[in-house]
């Protein structure tokens, strides 16, 4: 007799080479004796990882050809037979009693329908820190903030009640940054949300600053898009990437605090990088007015490998 999974773990995937390892991270975390199913959603490889997949007892993969990760995400969650949806970027790496603290979670605080747990960066050599895993391990996936600040849980560590899932609607298409607008949607219908710290997931650095500043594209992109371009938001626009320029000074007690770094050398490296990240951005918020390309800077999601 097959038992029926109390939850699905949903990740959507496009041409993802760490695929296996995160896998083999999700299956170690049945030691725990919950009874879950992983649902592999791919989204347009090259290359279908029907091999992979299959190496990994209790996943399935399915296909959504429409892309973006949201509807890959929707897919998995028509799909889903437990009464948990968790969901998980395929990069990433569960820490052991990850599933385990998010089903607790829930079965101690019924009154709870999403969760986020933290998301911490894995990089290449723990005792040697690039400037971009530093600036990462501090500024990226900042999973508590976006919880207890922002309504929202960030996807590549989210779970939420099926039935609340199925209240709220399915996550935006690749125009949309699908979990803050699904996450908002979801607390502002009244749907409480916290953070599990406990609960961990790994995901890679970006690789280099041009892969970093790619990623940013795609946010300033998003939000330019958002305003109405009106000459007092287009002024208060131009406003926000003027302070955009000026805010590293003020993160330097954020940089020196953090439990994330070790060393000073570390902390010089995410200075370093960070102050050139936000000129960066500044430049693509006003380089916006004057040439407004947001739509092709929204263009295939996370980190594309083709």
């Amino acid at each position: 007799m097959v038992e029926t999974p109390r939850v699905s773990i949903i990740l959507p995937h496009l041409n993802e080479p760490d695929l296996l390892t995160c896998l083999r991270s999700l299956d170690c975390q049945r030691a725990d004796g919950i009874p879950f199913e992983i649902l592999v959603v791919d989204n347009g490889s090259t290359v279908l990882p029907e091999g992979t997949v299959s190496l990994v007892p209790g996943a399935r993969l399915l296909s959504q050809p429409i892309p973006g990760p949201g509807p890959a995400r929707n897919l998995g969650a028509e799909e889903a037979k437990g009464d948990l949806l968790l969901f998980i970027d395929a990069d990433c790496i569960a820490m052991p009693g990850w599933l385990s603290r998010i089903v607790n979670y829930f079965d101690e605080h019924p009154d709870v329908d999403v969760v986020g747990g933290d998301i911490r960066i894995q990089p290449a050599k723990a005792s040697d820190l690039t400037a971009v895993e530093a600036y990462e391990s501090v500024y990226s996936y900042r999973a508590r903030n976006y919880v207890e600040r922002y309504g929202f849980a960030a996807t590549g560590n989210m779970a939420v009640r099926a039935d609340v899932f199925r209240k709220v609607g399915p996550f935006g298409g690749i125009g949309t940054m699908e979990d803050t607008a699904w996450g908002q949607r979801a607390t502002a219908l009244g749907h409480r949300i916290a953070f599990v710290e406990g609960a961990c997931v790994k995901t890679p650095s970006c690789r280099s600053f041009a892969e970093l500043a790619k990623r940013w594209d795609r946010h300033v992109a998003h939000e330019f898009r958002s305003i109405d371009k009106s000459r007092l938001s287009t002024a208060r626009w131009l406003a926000k990437s003027a302070v955009m320029a000026l805010s590293p000074l003020g993160e330097i007690p954020t940089i020196l605090r953090s439990n994330r770094l070790e060393t000073g050398r570390e902390r010089r490296l995410c200075f370093t990088c960070l102050a050139q990240v936000r000129l960066y951005r500044a430049q693509r918020m006003a380089g916006l007015v004057w040439r407004d390309n947001a739509a092709s800077m929204v263009d295939l999601w996370n980190r594309e490998k083709r």
